[in-house]
């Protein structure tokens, strides 16, 4: 009876390890301006995301500038996690006009004040910066963005920051269009500071399955979305990310789950996307 008892004791305690583990849902954050903070609480977003020309790029922000940006940043109430639109379209990273030390010394100030700033992340997408020029070899592209980029992780490293790079769709990026091209990249990059973005909606405009996911556990570590047709927020076309989240689930992943969207009218709209997609990721993330 004892032996029972104990056995019964294990069963359930296992069953209360395995609940919480699999309880752990991605939290839900979205790319707005800081100015609508308090619009973005109540609509429950989690987590903030903003633009680096706008908060972190010496061109755009000056030195006082960015102080002031640091008290808003400090009194938001949804905290500002990352930052995207990472380098600009004319610092090439491809090509036969890259300026290396142009593009070092403009992320080393950049993911200096990323840190300062408290963020954790920043994605890596700048189409217009990665973009092969026609004729130019696609092959000597990948070997110039892969060196580059392991400069550029090293750089995220000192001020402990991670990269996440982001597959784009062709329309408006001719490199890098999947997520098992971008995952080749950060293989070969082969560097802790540099990850994988995973974007659902660029995964639907090149009509990549949710499969392609698989094989990316210890890599991704964000995701993006948006509905397919005008990139809108979810809940407008009642697009299904179930089976983009079964797979991110499959290989335990557990960060934040963004939307990146064209809004049409924020306060109308944000509470509804937050919504849709925290049933969404529940309906996957449960025990």
């Amino acid at each position: 009876m004892q032996k029972i008892y104990i056995l019964s004791l294990l069963v359930i305690a296992g069953l209360i390890s395995q609940a919480q583990i699999n309880s752990v849902a991605p939290e839900i954050g979205v790319v707005q301006d800081l100015e609508n903070d308090s619009l973005l609480l109540a609509s429950g977003f989690q987590y903030l995301v903003e633009s680096t020309p706008k908060i972190l790029s010496p061109r755009n922000v000056s030195n006082q500038e960015f102080q002031a940006r640091l008290q808003t940043i400090k009194n938001l109430q949804v905290p500002l996690y990352a930052c995207n639109l990472f380098i600009p379209g004319d610092l090439k990273v491809v090509g036969p006009d890259v300026d290396e030390k142009a593009v070092l010394d403009f992320v080393e100030i950049v993911l200096r004040r990323a840190q300062a700033a408290g963020l954790s992340l920043i994605t890596w997408g700048s189409g217009g910066s990665r973009g092969i020029p026609e004729g130019f070899g696609r092959v000597k592209a990948k070997e110039q963005f892969i060196d580059i980029a392991r400069k550029v992780a090293e750089v995220a490293a000192r001020y402990d920051i991670v990269l996440a790079l982001e597959n784009l769709n062709s329309t408006e990026c001719n490199f890098i269009n999947t997520i098992q091209e971008a995952l080749a990249i950060v293989k070969s990059v082969d560097h802790k500071n540099f990850r994988l973005c995973i974007d659902i909606y660029h995964m639907l405009k090149e009509g990549e399955s949710p499969d392609a996911i698989v094989g990316t556990k210890g890599y991704a570590v964000y995701c993006e979305l948006a509905e397919k047709e005008g990139r809108t927020p979810p809940g407008v076309h009642g697009d299904d990310f179930t089976p983009y989240f079964t797979a991110l689930y499959k290989v335990g992943y557990k960060g934040k789950i963004v939307i990146e969207c064209r809004w049409k009218d924020l306060a109308a709209q944000g509470k509804t996307a937050c919504q849709t997609i925290r049933g969404q990721i529940d309906a996957i993330y449960k025990f």
